[in-house]
């Protein structure tokens, strides 16, 4: 019997040519904005402008795990811009704690409650349960069915991670992409269920992490947005965005007279633990979307199923070590580089390089979003909304728009996002099915992207003021 080395699990990953670059060049960025004067530019600025430097180099080019990448964020901030620095510089430092507090923000207890109730409903496989009971009244016809696909998964996706939901709905979908004639509805039906998660995700404070991070700095300037207050203001967009993208993915792919059949049992989990999580999740839910009624925040009523679950042990310690902490990481890299620009006057210098003030408020919003967006499409979202939602909400001080507006909209821009199959995990695993085309999901994610970009620049702000949510 042949036992294989532990030796061979120690490796450690070889760099891509990429990776080396953005590592070179990412160190070089930092050296450089440290040794060289900068006017208008003081000491604090300037470290934190190394620290900004660095961490988008190394976010973008992915040199080093992304999580890897926000940790380094807050140890450098500690060593150089808190009272602990190792160097030296006139004015009052913040202390080291305020960025340590990153960690447990209370957007971070916010998402580990909704991570811990969405790998429950897949242990106790509540969620293809769910989707085998709301797709049934789409069977028949393929456009139907596949409205009700997209339907399902968006609702899904509000509350359980997007690529949690893409990777369920897929394993609803195989055995349907199987029995459909190969060619063009393959294709749509395969496209349909990341888009309809990414956009599904914009819909709670919960649904994908842009939005955590958005909250958080929100949170940070005073202006914390409730539960139920982001759901005014996303799931409008949501909706209108999911049926234009049904429409858009039928019409190029679905012929109509298509059938597509869902044949789908339903097996809820009656165990005891099964149906103790059931109740706990529907009241974390239910609390979530009464928050206004009850005034517990969202981040308190997060953190209640993670006791809960816990303590009467329905979920336990290998639960735990399942959760997408890589993730949390990230959000609290975000967090705490949102922070840093703050205390150190950077978000200020780099605003006052543009003349924004210039440029009419449309086309201002246009370039954020299309910015955003963007950016997005080649690295991740939550990297993406960790640079630009702090300069965001610095650049909305004075212009004549809610600051909440601003933050919301970057944080849903960066789930527009999906041209690529590096531009989220769902686009991934429909690439991974050898459905999806490259150049398909280009089109698909440029026009269904490109319209909720409009959207959300042209559209919905006026909408936003007209019912009174800002």
């Amino acid at each position: 019997m042949s036992f294989a080395s532990p030796r061979s699990s120690r490796r450690l990953p070889i760099p891509t040519p990429v990776q080396r670059w953005g590592l070179l060049l990412g160190v070089f960025a930092f050296v450089a904005a440290l040794l060289v004067e900068i006017p208008g530019l003081e000491p604090a600025g300037q470290r934190m402008l190394a620290i900004f430097l660095l961490a988008i180099l190394l976010w973008v080019t992915e040199a080093i795990p992304l999580y890897a990448t926000a940790a380094l964020v807050i140890l450098l901030e500690v060593l150089m811009l808190s009272d602990q620095a190792l160097m030296a510089t006139a004015g009052k430092l913040p202390p080291a704690a305020s960025y340590f507090a990153a960690l447990a923000n209370p957007v971070i207890m916010l998402f580990l409650g909704g991570f811990l109730i969405a790998d429950g409903a897949h242990k106790y496989g509540l969620d293809r349960s769910l989707a085998a009971i709301m797709l049934r009244p789409f069977a028949g016809n393929a456009r139907r069915s596949l409205l009700g696909l997209m339907t399902i998964t968006a609702l899904l996706s509000m509350f359980v991670s997007n690529t949690a939901t893409t990777a369920t709905m897929f394993a609803v979908v195989i055995p349907i992409l199987a029995a459909l004639p190969g060619g063009r509805a393959r294709t749509g039906v395969a496209l349909a269920i990341p888009v309809a998660a990414n956009i599904g995700g914009i819909g709670t404070p919960v649904g994908t992490p842009p939005n955590a991070i958005a909250l958080a700095a929100l949170q940070a300037q005073g202006q914390g947005v409730s539960f139920i207050g982001w759901m005014a203001l996303a799931v409008p967009l949501m909706l209108i965005l999911l049926l234009f993208a049904w429409w858009f993915l039928a019409y190029r792919y679905v012929p109509k007279d298509a059938s597509l059949g869902l044949e789908l049992d339903a097996d809820f989990d009656r165990s005891p633990a099964a149906i103790l999580f059931y109740v706990i999740a529907g009241t974390t839910i239910l609390l979530w979307l009464t928050e206004p009624l009850h005034g517990i925040s969202s981040s308190t009523v997060g953190f209640m199923p993670v006791v809960a679950l816990l303590a009467t042990q329905v979920m336990g310690a290998d639960d735990l070590r399942r959760l997408q902490w890589p993730v949390l990481w990230l959000v609290a890299g975000g967090i705490a580089l949102g922070t840093g620009i703050g205390y150190s006057g950077l978000d200020v210098w780099l605003i006052g390089l543009v003349a924004w003030e210039t440029l009419p408020l449309a086309l201002l919003l246009l370039l954020l979003v299309a910015i955003a967006v963007g950016l997005a499409t080649v690295i991740s979202h939550s990297a993406t909304a960790n640079l630009l939602v702090p300069l965001a909400l610095s650049l909305a001080v004075g212009l004549p728009i809610d600051t909440t507006a601003v933050g919301v909209m970057v944080a849903l821009a960066c789930s527009l996002a999906m041209a690529l199959p590096i531009s989220t995990p769902p686009n991934a695993l429909a690439y991974a099915t050898g459905e999806v085309p490259t150049s398909e999901m280009i089109l698909s994610g440029i026009v269904i992207g490109g319209f909720g970009a409009l959207l959300l620049a042209l559209l919905m702000p006026t909408v936003w003021g007209a019912l009174g949510l800002l």
